[in-house]
């Protein structure tokens, strides 16, 4: 069976075409026109397949697709997490294959749904593909990397929708049109119009040609809009530290005076608040009570709120320090420090899941000690905002952003370490990802890259100003700070919840109807 799809050269090479254009869709190829068509390959390779072969398919496009959109863990691992290049390889190649696994499972959905109750793609692939997309955000403490929706975030005027139905509302738009596109082809491929699938293309047609106006329509309005919040100067730090130089007691200093000379250097626009990146700071803050006091001390001579990534101790085990990935706030005229402590560690990264089962991935967990997560959810307040923290990869999840608006955020300031990146396409990524935040809050964002991509994103997802990447610099903008509570805010991810109920409902007819 799998030995003759591989052998079908069209079952085999549409689906990889597909993981082509998805790839070429994302940042750093950022061509996002690809995206509208990209599932259609695919969609007519599952046409023509047997019953017991509609899964490879699928796993076919997500190998593809995400080897060439997550091949950074393999940069990763090889080169800060020390393994083997074999090793590190097949990890990659584990992951990929894991996430594939989505892919597949799409494909078995709407092939099964297309043949059992006849509806059109252009409502089965958007339904089934932003119910795997969610499905994958949180399995197994969630990867919402590559949603297909981020293809689309310099498309401002599309993505204003973003603060009703989330970033999933958008990957469904793109796979509806997908799905549109091939009804449109196939109905031209079998000539049978009497068809019951093809009686209602264009109805569906006209349907998405409707919703495509409102959103545009809907997002034009919002982009006109002025009546924002009050306007805050800040200023972003980008060290540009080697990652190996981070914890060598050689270049402590060098690490700390060159934080500090940005800071200096920021001073001069008088910013309100200024931001260190992820771990900036090359020792422990409050342990090594030598340097924190150099910081404290130094930070009363600045007349500005300073938040700085640093790592804090909580306790120990087994004779090893139990540390947290932390942002501390400084603020002007008081000995008062807020702390937020990063609540969604990264696996095999902060921390190793069943590390007695994985010994040998105990290299990719920082030297000094193993992680904890943080409990809470942690607004800093200053005279003019409301900071919501999030730590590298929290970013990326659009549930734990909510949170912090929810406790009275209104801005969000996230911080991240991308050297574990390298110059792959990873930081455009993750900035890429930090767009969406904004739109869907309808708040600012201010990100801190220790070797980019640093800049400012209003609450509108314009890019206000951005670093590129390895380069050492500060950056100071205006950013206006939220004044409205959008509907994705208050309600969450209902549009992805409707999709899942739906499709529920749709296996539910078919296994009735069978």
């Amino acid at each position: 069976m799998l030995t003759a799809f591989f052998k079908d050269k069209n079952a085999f090479l549409l689906p990889v075409l597909s993981g082509v254009l998805l790839i070429l869709s994302f940042p750093s190829f950022s061509i996002y026109q690809l995206a509208w068509v990209a599932l259609v390959p695919l969609l007519l390779a599952l046409t023509g397949e047997e019953s017991n072969r509609i899964f490879y398919p699928g796993v076919v496009t997500g190998m593809v697709f995400f080897m060439g959109t997550v091949y950074w863990v393999f940069h990763s691992m090889y080169v800060y997490g020390h393994l083997p290049a074999a090793a590190s390889l097949s990890l990659l190649i584990i992951l990929s294959l894991y996430l594939s696994l989505y892919t597949g499972l799409f494909s078995v959905l709407f092939t099964y749904m297309y043949r059992k109750l006849h509806l059109p793609a252009l409502i089965l692939v958007p339904v089934a593909w932003v119910t795997l997309e969610y499905a994958r955000t949180y399995i197994l403490t969630g990867f919402p990397w590559s949603l297909i929706g981020y293809t689309q975030y310099s498309f401002l005027t599309l993505i204003q929708i973003s603060d009703v139905t989330g970033v999933y509302g958008i990957s469904f738009l793109v796979a509806a049109v997908n799905g549109l596109i091939f009804d449109l082809v196939r109905h031209e491929g079998t000539g049978d119009s009497r068809w019951v699938l093809y009686r209602h293309i264009k109805t569906g047609a006209t349907m998405i040609a409707i919703v495509m106006i409102a959103v545009l329509v809907y997002g034009q309005a919002q982009l006109k809009r002025t009546d924002f919040g009050k306007a805050i100067k800040i200023s972003v730090l980008q060290g540009n530290i080697d990652q190996d130089k981070k914890w060598n007691r050689t270049h402590q200093r060098e690490v700390i005076d060159t934080y500090k000379n940005l800071t200096l250097d920021a001073v001069s626009g008088q910013p309100d608040l200024i931001i260190w990146p992820e771990s900036a700071l090359p020792f422990i803050f409050g342990y090594d009570k030598d340097l924190t006091n150099e910081l404290t001390d130094f930070q009363k001579q600045i007349n500005s709120h300073m938040l700085i990534g640093s790592v804090r101790i909580k306790g120990s085990e087994k004779g090893r320090a139990l540390l947290s990935n932390s942002v501390i706030m400084l603020s002007p005229g008081t000995d008062a420090v807020e702390v937020y402590d990063k609540i969604h560690l990264v696996p095999f990264g902060e921390y190793v899941p069943m590390g007695n089962l994985f010994p040998f991935i105990k290299k990719l967990v920082t030297a000094i000690g193993d992680f904890v997560k943080g409990e809470e959810i942690t607004v800093m307040n200053t005279p003019t905002a409301k900071i919501g923290n999030l730590i590298c990869y929290e970013i990326a999840f659009p549930g734990l952003v909510r949170k912090f608006i929810d406790k009275g955020a209104n801005m969000i300031v996230t911080v991240t370490n991308d050297a574990w990146f390298g110059r792959t396409s990873a930081p455009y990524q993750h900035f890429s990802m930090a767009v969406f935040r904004a739109v869907e809050n309808r708040v600012p964002v201010a990100r801190a890259a220790n070797t980019g991509i640093s800049g400012f994103i209003d609450s509108r997802g314009r890019i206000l100003k951005k670093s590129d990447i390895f380069v050492k610099t500060s950056l100071i903008g205006e950013i206006s700070v939220g004044n409205e509570e959008s509907f994705y805010s208050k309600y969450g991810d209902i549009f992805a919840y409707i999709c899942l109920t739906m499709i529920s409902l749709m296996v539910m007819k078919g296994i009735m109807r069978k």
